[in-house]
């Protein structure tokens, strides 16, 4: 009879040779990183996300495994994310009367958003330093990655490092919304909702769906909105601290 651990080495020495080993180790670091975050009563910091990029990182680390090699079955879960953000709809249409009746405050509060983030990030970075390119690649770091890659490259940004940082500030943005959402007594789950969106995107809409259906529905709709708006704001922002 072979011991579990034979078991467990010849299932990756499989799985090492196929396709499906990008896919099963990102399923089965996220269901640790869940069961994790389970563990600890759901708390912020605990956030499933970041522990399960922690697992894959230190396992191709460890296995010498090529990013392109671990893409090419991870590459299934990627394909999801555009059904997953299409579905965003369903709560959206939930709530397009309570959204309608507030399409100026959304409108003033995303544009007010966006170009908080940009100069906020832009020029805390230049205080510090921070190269020009690198600056133009933390631009776009608060909406969703592929538009994100897209505004950097399009201003002269380095698109892997925008990807790095878009993935941080949803981190960030999940393990402390929240509890930044609390201190300031801020109780409007709308408000909160477009918040989150504009500042974390599609991290911190999951973390806002599960605090509150509506503060999540409000934050599907900033997450796309405020792609939008960085798209416009980025190179016109630019233009103006260029010249």
């Amino acid at each position: 009879m072979k011991s579990g651990g034979g078991d467990l080495f010849e299932l990756w020495v499989y799985l090492s040779t196929t396709p499906l080993l990008g896919l099963t180790v990102t399923l089965v670091a996220y269901l640790i990183g869940r069961r994790i975050y389970e563990y600890f009563d759901r708390t912020p910091i605990a956030n499933p996300v970041l522990i399960a990029v922690i697992l894959l990182v230190a396992l191709l680390w460890i296995a010498d495994v090529p990013y392109r090699r671990y893409f090419e079955g991870a590459q299934f879960v990627h394909f999801l994310l555009g059904p997953a953000t299409v579905a965003l709809a369903v709560p959206l249409y939930r709530h397009f009367a309570e959204i309608k009746r507030n399409a100026v405050a959304i409108f003033v509060s995303i544009v007010a958003g966006s170009t908080t983030a940009i100069v906020s990030a832009v020029g805390t970075a230049w205080l510090f330093g921070a190269t020009e390119r690198t600056l133009l690649s933390l631009a776009p770091k608060s909406v969703t990655t592929p538009v994100a890659m897209g505004i950097s490259e399009s201003i002269g940004g380095f698109p892997a490092l925008t990807a790095v940082l878009v993935i941080l500030t949803g981190i960030l943005g999940a393990m402390f919304g929240t509890w930044t959402m609390n201190a300031l007594r801020l109780k409007d789950w709308r408000a909160r909702g477009l918040g989150m969106g504009t500042a974390a995107h599609g991290i911190g809409t999951a973390r806002a769906f599960q605090v509150n259906e509506l503060a999540g529905a409000f934050s599907s709709l900033a997450l796309g909105l405020n792609a939008l708006a960085t798209a416009i704001l980025v190179p016109l922002i630019i233009r103006l601290l260029s010249s």
